[in-house]
């Protein structure tokens, strides 16, 4: 089959050459360096800094405002797990109980795929008994992220238009403006799973009752909590009827402002209504707090993006810098007492891009030096600049068509994947070595000096054939050598695998192409350099 494959690429030749053009510019197009071709549309491999060792878990929150971490736990943490421990795959399961709140992380095993896993979830919380959990407790599903999927952190903070700190907002101000505005646009940017905001205060109403006069009043607490609650909804009546025409009945309830619940009425004593001003003072202030974001010594307010999983963290962070840029101009602004107008701006203070650029361009320079160290070494011991041309040409045509192996299989480009090519581009470039030199000896036997035509393909035919099954055996026991590492599990096989994977996808590479080189070789021997250069020597 291998020499059939030979045959037809020696007799093909716009086949081969139309094949090496398409690898080269499809590599091109999938290669994580962030080369920009006018023409060529870029569908790169994600790339990340690390890759990403975490278990294979989902989390499910529950709240219970109110309550104790031991209620939590008796009631809700410990029936949910209970509960769920039936889900297919599952590994194990942890569970954490907090003031008011409860969290369960269950680990799957690592061969279960990531989103059956949040469906057979869900199917579970969809089909709770009614009496598990306690009532108006609702369990949620946490966002389809992993542990390394926040790329980007941010505060908001006020600055002239120079760019300069300011100060002169309040906190909740800047929370408001996070929680509905910012944090709504960056939510649309392909590939972010959640922004979850982070320090200041949450504006809420706030009833502060009078002991003293509840008791004066004989009211109880949950009944200004019902009146409160029916005060803030719409209602809906029938219809009226006026000149033919038919208007629809309903009032209006909602709050609006503090006055309306002030008016709520919450019982009557001698015809006379007892409203909630009468009992306590209704004010706006800070909801409940469990932690603050602390700049410089400051408190801040910001947010945290966390990129979905399987998206390209390189390209979901471009896209929420692409988006703030675009939601900047509307971000709340106003004139400070001295005169100087602030308007609130992102701040970002943890980038992972510039790690990314880092890892990603310390490998592209030290698979630059290498090809390169490769060629000049090819050089010098083969003593000519053709054959050296055509093995040093296998090695960058070799990496591409990795990233084309890698794009497609899903295996992100990271520091321990990228380090897999390093290592193998000493064995892409024995492959052309053996199959070039081969092709030369042949070529040098006196019966075949100046070989032409159907000649010297049948020699280049035979030189290539003698050694590839050779070949074919060598590379076959390098990847069976790889095997212990293919077969690793947990953290330690999400880490090497990746390099595993990209050094077999580089000598695959590499092997196809010796084969292409056997009619680059073929073309380029068919005439002589007229040109009497220094080089020519080197050149035959």
């Amino acid at each position: 089959m291998l020499n059939k494959i030979i045959k037809y690429f020696l007799e093909n030749r716009l086949v081969t050459v139309l094949i090496l053009m398409v690898l080269i510019l499809w590599g091109i197009s999938t290669a994580p360096f962030n080369w920009k071709i006018p023409f060529l549309p870029s569908d790169s491999v994600a790339v990340d800094a690390i890759p990403d060792i975490g278990e294979n878990q989902q989390i499910v929150f529950t709240q219970w405002p109110g309550r104790s971490p031991q209620d939590i736990e008796d009631q809700i943490s410990y029936p949910l797990t209970t509960y769920l421990l039936g889900i297919p795959g599952v590994k194990s399961i942890r569970s954490n109980s907090i003031f008011g709140f409860s969290s369960i992380y269950i680990i799957f095993d690592d061969d279960i795929e990531f989103y059956w896993s949040r469906s057979r979830i869900l199917e579970k919380l969809n089909s709770l008994p009614n009496s598990l959990l306690p009532e108006n407790v609702k369990p949620s599903l946490g966002p389809d992220a992993t542990a390394l999927g926040q790329v980007y952190w941010y505060t908001v903070e006020g600055r002239d238009k120079d760019g300069n700190p300011t100060g002169g907002w309040d906190l909740q101000e800047i929370r408001t403006a996070q929680d509905f505005y910012i944090k709504y646009g960056l939510n649309a940017v392909q590939g972010v799973s959640e922004v979850a905001s982070i320090g200041g205060f949450v504006k809420e109403y706030q009833i502060d009752v009078n002991p003293d006069a509840l008791k004066a009043y004989n009211i109880s607490l949950m009944q200004v909590m019902t009146a409160v609650q029916k005060s803030n909804k719409d209602v809906g009546a029938k219809t009226i009827e006026i000149n033919q025409a038919e208007y629809l009945v309903r009032g209006l309830g909602y709050v609006k402002k503090v006055e309306d619940i002030e008016l709520a009425v919450v019982a009557v004593k001698d015809n006379v209504p007892i409203r909630v001003k009468d009992i306590g003072v209704v004010a706006l202030g800070p909801e409940t707090r469990r932690g603050i974001l602390d700049k410089g010594g400051a408190e801040a307010v910001g947010g945290v993006v966390i990129a979905r999983y399987g998206s390209n963290p390189l390209e979901v962070i471009n896209g929420v810098k692409a988006k703030i840029s675009e939601i900047a101009s509307g971000l709340p602004k106003k004139t400070l007492a001295n005169g100087v107008e602030s308007q609130l701006t992102i701040i970002p203070f943890y980038d992972r891009t510039e790690l990314i650029q880092e890892t990603i361009g310390t490998l592209e320079t030290a698979l630059s030096h290498e090809v390169l160290i490769s060629i000049i070494v090819v050089l010098l011991l083969v003593l000519n600049l053709r054959a050296s041309l055509i093995i040093s040409s296998l090695l960058p045509v070799g990496v591409l068509m990795t990233f084309i192996v890698m794009r497609y299989a899903g295996v992100d480009a990271n520091v321990v994947a990228l380090s897999g090519i390093a290592i193998a581009i000493g064995v892409m470039v024995d492959v052309g070595v053996v199959f070039v030199e081969n092709i030369i000896r042949h070529l040098e036997m006196p019966e075949n000096h100046g070989a032409k035509g159907a000649k010297l393909m049948q020699v280049i035919y035979e030189a290539t054939t003698e050694v590839v099954s050779a070949i074919t055996t060598a590379l076959a026991t390098t990847v069976v050598s790889f095997i212990p590492v293919f077969a690793m599990e947990s953290a330690e096989g999400k880490l090497f695998r990746p390099l595993a994977f990209t050094k077999t996808f580089a000598l695959l590479g590499a092997f196809i192409l010796g084969k292409l080189a056997t009619f680059i070789l073929y073309h380029f021997t068919l005439t002589r350099c007229p040109c009497p250069c220094p080089l020519s020597c080197l050149m035959y």
